[in-house]
């Protein structure tokens, strides 16, 4: 099957839905985004502070099961840019042989045929179709709205300090949920009310955001900089997190509502210095036991994550949909630039399924240029074949000989070094040069990396964006950085650069899947992925 078949079916299947739809909603007026609320959390639930955490537990669980639905991490925020390739040989069995043409997906993904990518039966085990649907998402903003409207009412022995706590948790997991659907999607339903049925259209991300910022903004000072708990660092947010959130979201502002990128950028600034004053967070010394505890989670670098334990029960949260390939591959990127010894056993796992080019490794890592990280995080690393590892997320493997085992990593979200890198970055934009430098020299110092001394200016903006693919390859960053800072446009910075109109129709968004107008007749699709789609 060719891709123009695919796009035919993408757009018939399109049209079925929208009948379907119309046909349904005629004899039902009522709209609901997701499914009815008793089956989130009940009407009659929150009668205790012990009710909360549950709710919380709740939403956790829910937005990381939505993320082990595919390889979500790999798809959207790395695979896109265009330098992952997969490895020549075969016989790297998981839970059964991965077939070569399978691993292809990596190549498909990186010249942005995705609706060959999702909807071709080869590449069907990394269950990509999972990621147009948002629905789960939403589920996830759903139980927020009832914690946040029952918080607002009064639960029993939820007063003070711990409801303001909840609250802004709360209000972070929401923006964080938005945040993370504008980037896969762009325009999104936005809305905060408690129990809501009418139907909304997709509202302008740039809008979404804003009233994201708006929201979380005044709960900053309400929570504290760290947990009474060490157990929840980074799981749960404290005051980094939701700082770190507000950068995040300002810099995707700052590129698509340009006319005010002078205010957004001067935003980032002022929260990046208050993060690095607070001296809550930390660079950890870049050596491989030192890694290994930061890509396990719950330290001081780390501001927002989903800590996990693959080996000691964790994957019991995965659905039992995933029995044919092995869960752990759909979510774990970096298991695809392991071999062994950093999987076991060494007979099946003797290549790794994928590999950075070398071009692109040697553009971020020049040879002969000291820096810690290209010793830590990589061996073979210009080999252009199975023999490179990216052992950045390899360090937490507890099985040997015959056993089966998979580096036992959390999933980072936000770290410290990130903040660090996107406060330089805006400095930069902001021509405060001597702050930008040194700002990005705390993260190469930290990597034993030399300092930059190099002029302002584009030169430096060039080498922060540099400094970011290096400190943050693998991390499901550097695809949405392409995006937001538009060098997706320019083929120097990107192995699958796209053109102005493919960028000003959203090429850069996923498919939506036609099951989000199924209660919601007023949503469009995304219009580049049904029309052209390349």
């Amino acid at each position: 099957m060719n891709k123009q078949h695919f796009i035919k079916n993408y757009r018939t299947l399109a049209k079925l839905v929208i009948t379907a739809t119309i046909l349904i909603t005629s004899s039902c007026q009522k709209y609901l985004t997701v499914d009815p609320i008793d089956r989130l959390t009940g009407n009659n639930f929150y009668l205790s502070k012990a009710d909360v955490e549950s709710n919380m537990a709740f939403v956790y669980a829910k937005f990381f099961s939505k993320i082990q639905e595919s390889w979500v991490m790999g798809a959207t925020g790395e695979a896109r840019s265009g330098e992952i390739i997969a490895s020549p040989q075969a016989g790297d069995a998981r839970t059964r042989p991965l077939d070569p043409a399978e691993r292809r997906v990596v190549e498909i993904l990186g010249n942005n045929d995705l609706l060959t990518a999702i909807y071709n039966p080869i590449y069907g085990d990394y269950k990509l179709e999972n990621i147009t649907k948002w629905d789960g998402y939403y589920q996830v903003i759903q139980s927020l709205n009832i914690l946040l409207s029952k918080l607002d009412e009064g639960i029993p022995g939820v007063e003070g300090a711990d409801k303001d706590r909840y609250v802004a948790e709360a209000k972070f997991m929401r923006s964080f949920t938005y945040f993370w659907m504008v980037r896969l999607y762009g325009d999104v339903v936005y809305y905060t009310e408690p129990y809501f049925s009418e139907s909304l259209p997709r509202e302008d991300m740039v809008s979404v955001i804003n009233k994201c910022i708006a929201d979380l903004e005044p709960e900053k000072e309400k929570i504290t900089w760290t947990l009474s708990d060490p157990a929840e660092r980074g799981a749960r947010p404290a005051r980094g997190a939701i700082v770190a959130l507000l950068m995040h979201m300002n810099a995707w502002n700052a590129s698509f509502d340009r006319g005010n990128s002078t205010s957004y950028h001067t935003k980032i600034t002022e929260l990046g210095k208050e993060l690095i004053d607070s001296k809550a967070h930390r660079l950890y010394p870049m050596t491989e036991d030192s890694w290994a505890a930061v890509s396990k989670g719950r330290t001081e670098e780390s501001l927002f994550e989903f800590y996990q334990s693959v080996n000691y029960g964790d994957a019991t949260l995965f659905p039992e949909t995933l029995d044919v390939f092995d869960v752990r591959n759909h979510y774990q990127f970096w298991s695809h630039f392991l071999r062994w010894p950093y999987l076991f056993p060494r007979h099946d796992k003797s290549i790794s399924p994928a590999y950075f080019s070398s071009i692109y490794m040697e553009k971020i890592y020049p040879t002969g240029e000291a820096d810690k990280r290209r010793d830590v995080w990589f061996e073979d690393i210009l080999s252009d074949d199975g023999q490179f590892v990216m052992k950045k997320f390899g360090g937490n493997v507890y099985t040997s000989g015959n056993e089966s085992g998979y580096p036992d990593n959390s999933i980072i979200i936000f770290r410290y070094a990130d903040a660090i890198l996107l406060y330089a970055e805006s400095l930069a934009e902001l021509d405060r040069t001597a702050e930008a430098t040194a700002a990005v020299n705390l993260v190469r110092s930290r990597a034993q990396a030399s300092s930059y001394s190099g002029e302002g200016g584009g030169a430096l903006k060039n080498f922060i964006y540099l400094e970011r693919c290096r400190e943050l390859i693998g991390e499901g960053q550097r695809y949405f950085d392409l995006i937001r800072t538009r060098r997706i446009l320019n083929a120097e910075w990107t192995m699958a650069p796209m053109n102005i109109d493919q960028y000003n129709r959203r090429a850069w968004t996923w498919p939506l899947n036609e099951s989000a107008r199924i209660y919601n007749p007023q949503i469009i699709l995304n219009e580049y992925w049904t029309t052209t789609g390349r």
